[in-house]
């Protein structure tokens, strides 16, 4: 069986449903799991995931900012959101797939969206990037506590971690999402809690991976300077079902897009 999960910062659900119901129609993913959804859970849009055949669909939204959901062709049999920094900011959340998904059952889907972190990245002189380097604290506790069995992490992590996940390593290091100390830690916890980096794990550096791009460059596909900042990942167990992660860059150019594009996860289980 074949199964792909797409990770998605979609910047308002809403507002770009239509680029949303295109790429499902285009790329087909089993798994959809959208991050800044800016939609309280009331106003988010069943009706159109449903009417596209993507029937199982959990969601945590507040209205204007954050917000995470998972939308699948397979039932969900779980839903899950944990808190981080004492804050009920809709940042996580999971759900575990059903019987229905035959060899993927039981697989649980985690959807993050971590701290952006501001512009400073001082934490005394910027409470949103100490905010973000205290989430981060707090994943790293979590993962190693509670990572067991197969299970999947995606998400705009917001940290790009690698030399080679940005368009220049040097000229970054002083920019939020990529500073030694938001890429140490995210590395940190994610090696000790075993997560596999399924992207890295089939593109080795020194290759450049992005999937981001400014909403201030004026042509971002001719200035093409990107970041790597959302992530799948995959726990031990399931590294050797590993079969792709595509880049959907083609959306990037869609009208009204997004400043992040799908990322899917193929696994062959």
């Amino acid at each position: 069986m074949r199964l792909t999960v797409t990770t998605w910062n979609i910047n308002s659900v809403r507002l770009r449903i239509e680029s949303v119901l295109r790429f499902l129609r285009e790329a087909q993913p089993d798994v959809l799991c959208l991050q800044e959804t800016k939609c309280p859970d009331e106003l988010f849009p069943l009706k159109a995931f449903k009417g596209s055949g993507y029937e199982h669909i959990v969601f945590a939204g507040q209205k204007g900012y954050n917000g995470v959901a998972i939308i699948s062709r397979f039932p969900l049999i779980t839903r899950d959101v944990m808190r981080f920094c004492e804050r009920a900011d809709a940042r996580h959340i999971s759900a575990v797939l059903g019987a229905e998904a035959g060899p993927a059952a039981g697989i649980v889907l985690h959807d993050f969206y971590v701290p952006a972190g501001g512009d400073v990245p001082h934490r005394d002189l910027n409470p949103k990037f100490a905010h973000k380097l205290d989430f981060l604290s707090e994943l790293r506790a979590w993962g190693g506590r509670r990572v067991s069995g197969p299970a999947i992490l995606v998400g705009d992590l917001n940290v790009a971690p690698l030399e080679h996940d940005v368009w220049s390593h040097k000229q970054l290091l002083d920019v939020v999402s990529h500073t030694p100390v938001e890429t140490e830690a995210l590395e940190t916890l994610r090696g000790e809690a075993g997560w596999i980096d399924a992207a890295r794990l089939l593109t080795p550096e020194p290759e450049k991976i992005y999937t981001w791009w400014s909403y201030r460059s004026p042509n971002w596909e001719l200035a093409n300077k990107g970041r790597r900042l959302d992530h799948a990942w995959v726990s031990p167990d399931l590294a050797g079902t590993v079969r792709g992660v595509e880049v959907f860059r083609a959306a990037r150019g869609w009208e009204k897009p997004s400043d992040h594009v799908p990322v899917t996860l193929a696994l062959e289980l």
